[in-house]
C-alpha cells in the first residue's frame, strides 16, 4: 500500500493543469490605482464584459482609496474619535433644554410619590 498522505485520482509526477484542460482564458484590461501613501494597486477586469471601471479602489497594503490619477490620489479618510452616548445627546441638546428636562421628570416622580 502507498503512503497515507497521497492525494487521490493523482500520480507521480502529475503537473498543474494548463490552458489545454482549462480552456483559454479570457481577455483582461488591467487598471492602474495609486493611494495617498504612493502604492499602486493593479486589478484586472473583465474586458468582454460591459463592466464599469470603479473610479476609487481600496489599497490592499494601507487600506486606504486609490484612485486612477496618479498625482491627485483620494484623501485618507478622516476618523473620528469614540463618542460616548452623552456626547451625542450634548450635541443635540443645549444645557437650558437638559435642565427643562430634568425639572419635568422630577416634577412627574414627585406626583407619582406623592410629594
Amino acid at each position: 500500500m502507498a503512503g497515507g498522505s497521497a492525494i487521490r485520482g493523482s500520480r507521480v509526477g502529475a503537473g498543474p493543469l494548463g490552458e489545454t484542460e482549462r480552456g483559454d482564458a479570457a481577455p483582461r484590461v488591467r487598471v492602474s490605482y495609486w493611494c495617498a501613501n504612493g502604492h499602486e494597486t493593479r486589478p484586472s477586469f473583465s474586458s468582454e464584459v460591459q463592466v464599469e471601471i470603479p473610479e476609487t479602489w481600496d489599497c490592499p497594503r494601507c487600506g486606504f482609496p486609490g484612485g486612477q490619477d496618479q498625482d491627485d490620489p483620494p484623501a485618507p479618510p478622516r476618523n473620528e474619535p469614540y463618542k460616548t452616548h452623552l456626547a451625542y445627546v450634548k450635541e443635540r441638546r443645549s444645557d437650558a433644554d437638559g435642565v427643562a428636562l430634568l425639572d419635568e421628570a422630577l416634577a412627574a416622580l414627585r406626583a407619582r410619590r406623592g410629594g
